[in-house]
């Protein structure tokens, strides 16, 4: 099938498009025989013969089936006429490389079959094209051997191979009685033919002078030429003695005058007459030609041999080898030239529209075979693009909008959110360049990205160090709580493998956890997001920012999820948590089950290593974009005025007015709403943080959001 050819195309490095009119190397071929041969198992001999099989009914496929079935009656005639048609598709194919065929019949069911060929080592190819026709078009079953194998030197043409194979047949009967078996295949393809078998009765009458004198014979077959045994031209044509003067001269050497282009064989009595049946090509040479002529293309004449015993002489009776006007003229011929009865003035008029007509097939095929190409590109553009819509938005939220369907909000009953952030970000965007925090951060959310596809957890989104992710969103899963305590612990481990670029210290983060109901939908349309709402995702944000460094801080409605589960928690105490009021809340320590190669999930290759309801992750490994908001970049410039002016009041009273302006409401508790709140609280009592409001820089918290 289609896959085992792309192993085969590869493994043989043969490219995957070859256009019907181009010329290929025989090199490709055999490579891909050879490859063949190491998948299959096989010989060479074998594939190329079927090989064979399979070209006979690809021709018929292609609509050559009716011009193959009127080659001949029988086999050997249909063989005899090989030469003919490939000479007719060298019209079409301008560069074939045909090879030439000759029978000779020893008895009615064994015929030897010279096969010549210039392209060496395809010889296999015959028996299976021979056998398929017998079998199909004549009701027969022949087998076929080699006899001999010779490579044979034709002077400056180089070599040829010249196979000869005993063709046996082995049919019930006589082939004669397989021809109605074959005309009746043949009636389904158009009307009843006479073949040379049906009229085997017929008897010719003769009369008993020629009634045609030679100056009307040489004027009616222009181009034609008689010579002896010895290649002595007896007899020519006008218009070929107007081409070749040198015709006209008395003991005229053929020899010397043209050269046989096809079959090819040597220019002798011999040789022709083992060709007699074949058509010939023979070529005019330059150097014989008068002198106006010897700068245009050379003149090939084209035509059939005919011995005629009672004489010891051979006729040639050709016409010129032309398939378009333009041939024609860059010849000097007219269409006058040629005998009115002479089908090449139809020839040349019919192929000069089918030329016009393959060079519109080239290029509708050229065309066709890009198009192919754009489209390859596009399926590859089409999963990029999927890939990152699957980074942004769950599965089947994504593939809904993809459908133009409108994505319902829905409620979750439970869930388990996180928040994390990196601990004195601020002092480190303060004392190093934006493009270091750039790479830190890239460092750390690779390693939290790889770790949300261990826990199947969804990273919902970050914003600047804050990392958020939830559990049994947007799949409900009873586990929730417990793969996001194990991705807390597996996140604080990666974060120790991220080196802080001021101190060159493994840096420190803050992790919260709360469990829940939440409402989850896609929010925009332009840059859709998938968000989350409810009160619990702020109380999540407030375990991070009430944590201390390197703990993960647990709510107590988490922590009654997970006190039955196999983790070490430990009570941190009552705690006053901004809009909560008094917190009894926990440390989660670590899991007293796993290790810390279960965890960071090392031996699991990147898979989720929880073996219930696996789901695909939502997010593959990669850099995460970083977002920014309007309201986060109008405190900048607040802050950055501030730093400009050195007005501690314009700060207090522009922060105010911008806090209230922009500061969401209570129940904004989306994630851009939460880190936006904390954020301005945040510089309204820096001295949480250990820092007056003049110490905060251009290269603030905000900076690396831009």
């Amino acid at each position: 099938g289609e896959e085992t050819w792309d192993n085969l195309r590869l493994s043989a490095e043969v490219q995957d498009t070859f256009m019907t009119y181009e010329i290929y190397d025989d090199e490709i071929t055999l490579r891909l025989v050879q490859e063949a041969c190491r998948v299959l198992g096989v010989s060479s001999e074998v594939v190329l013969k079927l090989f064979g099989e399979y070209f006979f009914s690809f021709c018929k496929m292609s609509g050559y089936d009716s011009m193959l079935r009127t080659l001949g009656g029988n086999l050997v005639e249909f063989i005899e006429n090989l030469d003919a048609l490939h000479s007719y598709l060298a019209l079409s194919y301008q560069e074939m490389n045909a090879p030439s065929f000759r029978v000779e019949r020893i008895s009615d069911s064994r015929t030897l079959l010279h096969y010549y060929s210039k392209r060496k080592g395809l010889h296999p190819i015959v028996p299976g094209i021979i056998e398929a026709v017998a079998k199909d078009f004549f009701g027969c079953r022949v087998t076929m051997t080699v006899l001999e194998q010779a490579e044979e030197e034709e002077d400056e043409k180089g070599s040829r191979e010249h196979i000869v194979f005993l063709m046996t047949e082995e049919s019930e009967g006589t082939q004669t009685d397989a021809l109605p078996h074959a005309q009746a295949r043949g009636q389904e393809k158009g009307p009843e033919r006479l073949t040379g078998s049906n009229l085997q009765s017929f008897c010719p009458s003769y009369p008993g002078r020629l009634w045609i004198d030679l100056k009307t014979f040489c004027s009616a077959f222009p181009f034609h030429i008689v010579f002896d045994q010895d290649l002595l031209v007896k007899q020519s044509g006008v218009n070929i003695q107007k081409l070749v003067p040198g015709l006209q001269m008395r003991g005229a050497q053929l020899r010397q005058y043209f050269s046989v282009v096809h079959p090819e064989v040597a220019l002798s009595i011999s040789s022709i007459k083992k060709f007699i049946n074949s058509q010939f090509v023979l070529k005019a040479k330059r150097e014989t030609l008068p002198e106006d002529l010897r700068n245009q293309p050379l003149l090939k004449l084209r035509g059939q041999m005919v011995w005629m015993p009672s004489l010891s002489c051979m006729l040639y009776l050709c016409s010129p080898k032309l398939r378009s006007l333009q041939e024609l003229e860059e010849r000097g011929l007219h269409l006058a030239d040629i005998a009115p009865h002479d089908t090449t003035r139809d020839l040349i008029l019919l192929n000069q529209q089918r030329l016009a007509e393959i060079e519109l097939s080239n290029q509708l095929e050229r065309k066709k075979e890009e198009l192919r190409i754009l489209s390859r590109h596009l399926e590859v553009e089409k999963k990029k693009t999927e890939t990152l819509l699957y980074a942004m938005l769950p599965r089947h939220v994504a593939n809904q909008l993809k459908e133009g369907q409108q994505v319902e909000a829905g409620e979750f009953k439970v869930c388990t959110v996180l928040f994390s952030d990196v601990v004195t970000f601020t002092n480190i965007c303060a004392a190093c360049e934006p493009i270091h925090i750039v790479h830190m951060l890239n460092s750390m959310y690779s390693k939290f990205d790889r770790l949300t596809n261990i826990h199947d957890v969804y990273k919902v989104e970050t914003i600047g160090d804050a990392y958020m992710v939830v559990g049994g969103v947007p799949i409900p899963k009873d586990t929730h709580a417990e793969r996001v305590a194990n991705f807390a612990l597996a996140m604080r481990i990666a974060a120790r493998e991220v080196t802080n670029p001021i101190t060159k210290q493994p840096i420190q983060i803050r992790v919260g956890l709360h469990t829940g109901p939440v409402l989850a939908g896609v929010v925009g349309e332009k840059m859709p997001r998938y968000c989350l709402f409810g009160d619990t995702v702020n109380t999540a944000s407030r375990m991070e920012s009430h944590g201390i460094p390197d703990h993960i801080h647990l709510s107590p409605f988490t922590y009654r999820v997970l006190k039955d589960k196999p983790f070490e928690i430990r009570e941190r105490g009552e705690i006053n948590v901004k809009g909560k009021g008094l917190m009894t809340t926990y440390f989660l320590l670590k899991n007293l089950q796993w290790s810390e190669e279960q965890i960071m999930g090392r031996g699991e290759r990147g898979a989720c290593v929880y073996r219930d309801d696996q789901q695909e992750a939502a997010h593959p490994d990669g850099k995460e974009a970083f977002h920014t908001s309007l309201h986060f970049l109008t405190y900048f410039l607040i802050i950055e005025e501030h730093m400009n002016t050195g007005d501690n009041r314009t700060l207090s009273h522009k922060g105010q007015s911008c806090s209230s302006s922009l500061l969401p409401s209570s129940d904004d508790v989306t994630p851009n709403g939460l880190a936006l709140r904390n954020f301005l609280t945040d510089y309204s009592e820096p001295l949480e943080y250990g820092l007056p409001p003049e110490s905060v820089t251009v290269n603030s918290r905000l900076c690396t959001l831009l």
